[in-house]
């Protein structure tokens, strides 16, 4: 008897649910309310599907990965790149700041001047400590829960990092 060792798994499951209308006045779909968690495959798989989407998700990877280097355990993503827009300037994030070693982390990652100049430059996006207060919206994290054009609720990405390997003994 001969066993058939062929694969036969082709479907994976995206846990990012699809896109929604939240308010009228919104002028593209977004994530549904709430934190989802994702890995950066899934982003890829439902975000990435341009070459400039390609572009942009391969700077938030380098951000992540930064990020992640410093002692980083979960960053966010949001902005237009996780929305519906067609061909969206950047993207927009934050990152939690516990377990992070401030003397790891790029300089460049709490340099908010000129707008942000030196992180779009660099990364191609906008970081924000997440639990920082952001005027009168509470913290970066519940302002990126708001679509901006409605002020309806909307969702936002939560991807977790591997943790460093860091050298081996």
């Amino acid at each position: 008897m001969m066993l058939d060792n062929v694969c036969t798994q082709r479907y994976t499951c995206v846990v990012i649910p699809a896109l929604v209308s939240v308010a009228a006045d919104a002028p593209w779909p977004v994530l549904p309310p709430g934190i989802h968690d994702a890995s950066l495959a899934e982003v890829a798989a439902a975000f990435a599907t341009t070459p400039h989407r390609q572009w942009l998700l391969n700077g938030f990877s380098r951000v992540a990965d930064t990020l992640r280097q410093a002692g980083c355990k979960r960053v966010y993503l949001d902005g237009s790149f996780t929305t519906g827009k067609p061909h969206p300037d950047d993207y927009d994030g934050c990152w939690d700041h516990h377990g992070i070693d401030f003397a790891l982390l790029d300089p460049v990652l709490l340099d908010f001047s000129n707008k942000r100049a030196a992180q779009k430059r660099k990364f191609l996006g906008e970081m924000f400590p997440a639990l920082s207060p952001n005027g009168a919206s509470g913290t970066f994290l519940d302002f990126f829960q708001i679509e901006k054009f409605s002020g309806a609720p909307k969702g936002i990405l939560r991807i977790t990092l591997a943790a460093s390997k860091g050298p081996t003994p």
